[in-house]
Order: structure tokens, then sequence, then C-alpha cells
């Protein structure tokens, strides 16, 4: 079996292009580790809080929401982790505001109306997917408290860790609760190393921006990407409703029995209802 050829990242590039938005950032690539996530978490806890890309080619324990496994071979998907000191009025959003950035630069034009193009959608709260129910990849963030007495006074910045993993190329959908999908269905340029150059200025540029507006502004964006608007859901403590989108805040809107429920990240495990 021949070995996988080597990965260029345009590590140079990219540090070019954030540098000046983040002073002291760095980038890193590894070729293999347990978890983005869990490295610079680990360093967060060592008191390392500077802002830094760590890009692993294959990870062994990668983790999801709820502590679900995520693994990759190499250049299968693209798994990242991008830490940075923020300091936002409201964290409330944060992962929806995350998932759009990534959707917008990936796929900046929506469909028209009619069209079979797969379409980059977000599902609440962590999710990206592609028409047809089909996850193309997840997005996991983590904060830590910066070490010292600055870390409990109001409004001190905190070091975020936000991860992303995505899949490059058709994985087979064993054992998942959501089919797979791949950006190469989408664009058979979008190996890893350009999905990431593509991606990552944006998403830099807008978790600044969440930092000193919030979610409140990108609501209506969200609505153009929601899969879940306008269809039954099932909730994880047995209820069910109709989703009608987004709060200002980024809480899910579920219409059930009871009224008008705002369903948020830490509560409620959300999934769409089964139809039929």
């Amino acid at each position: 079996m021949m070995a996988p050829s080597p990965i260029h990242w345009p590590a140079e590039s990219l540090w070019q292009a954030i540098e000046p938005q983040l002073p002291g950032f760095s980038v890193e690539i590894l070729p293999r580790i347990d978890s983005t996530n869990t490295e610079l978490m680990r360093r967060a806890r060592d008191g390392r809080n500077e802002p830094v890309l760590l890009v692993a080619e294959q990870q062994t324990a990668g983790r999801g929401r709820l502590g679900r496994q995520w693994t990759s071979g190499i250049g299968d998907s693209l798994t990242f982790s991008l830490g940075l000191p923020l300091a936002p009025a409201d964290w409330s959003g944060l992962s929806l505001a995350v998932g759009l950035s990534v959707a917008q630069s990936l796929q900046p034009q929506l469909p028209v109306p009619g069209s079979e193009r797969p379409r980059i959608g977000l599902k609440w709260p962590n999710d990206l997917w592609i028409d047809g129910d089909r996850k193309l990849g997840g997005i996991l963030i983590e904060t830590a408290s910066f070490v010292g007495g600055a870390a409990h006074e109001p409004g001190a910045p905190r070091y975020v860790v936000v991860g992303i993993g995505l899949n490059i190329r058709a994985r087979h959908g064993d054992g998942m609760r959501t089919p797979p999908a791949c950006l190469l269905e989408l664009d058979d340029r979008l190996d890893a190393p350009t999905a990431l150059a593509c991606l990552l200025p944006s998403l830099v540029s807008n978790i600044q921006a969440f930092a000193l507006r919030g979610f409140a502004p990108l609501v209506e964006s969200f609505a153009e990407r929601d899969l879940l608007r306008g269809r039954a859901v099932q909730l994880s403590d047995g209820a069910s409703g109709m989703a009608e989108g987004v709060a200002p805040d980024g809480a899910l809107l579920v219409r059930t029995a009871q009224g008008l429920q705002a369903v948020t990240s830490s509560e409620i495990s959300v999934r769409p209802a089964v139809v039929g």
C-alpha cells in the first residue's frame, strides 16, 4: 500500500494574512495528535494563551459536541483549532457565528430556488450540513480562564478554542446517526489546505466582529442557511414542536404545545423529527 502524498499547507501565507489581525499569531501543522482542541486547552491550563492555529493531518482522539468521537485519515478531513483571547459582552451564539462564517466562505452564493446543487446549511447549534440532512462537519468551542486575578474581573478576556472538523473526501456512514457528506461534492478543488485558506481569514475577522457586536446582527444571514427552520423537531427531553428560527442571542425557537420555547445549546440536543 502506497503512503499518502505529503500535504502542502499554506502556513506562511496564512500567517501573513492573520498576524496583522492577531499580533503574536502563529501557525502549527502537526502530522498526528490526539485532538487539536485538547492540545490547546492543555496549553491554556499551563498559561499559554497566545493566538495560534493548530492543524492536525490526523487526529487519534478527536472530539465533537457531547463527547462524540471524530476520527479521520490523512487528507480525508480538515481538522484544526483556532485559539485566541476573546472578551465578548455576551458569549451566546458564538458557535452559530462560527458555523455561518465557515458556510459563507466555502459556498458564498446560495443556489437559486429549485437548484439541486448541494448547499452548505447550518443545523443548530454546532453542525454544517449539506441539503439532504447529511453532515459535512462540526464545531466544538471551549474556553479557559487566564491564569491570575484578571480572570475573575467582569468582562475579562478568556482563551477560546474554536475547533472545526470538515469531511473533505467521502467516508463510510456505518454507525453514524447522520449520513456524512464531503466538500469534494461541492467543488473538486476544495482539498484540506485550499479549504483552510478559504475560510480562515474570514473566520478570524468574524470572531472579532462577534466580540464587538454579538450574534444579533447575524440572525438574518443565519436564517438563509437554517436547515431546521419550519421543520418538526424532537427535543432530547421528549418534547417536540416546530422550529421557528433563532433568537438574537442564538437560542433555537421551538413552537411546542406549551408555547414558544427558547432552547439553548447547554440544555437540549435537537434533531429533526422522523417523518412518515
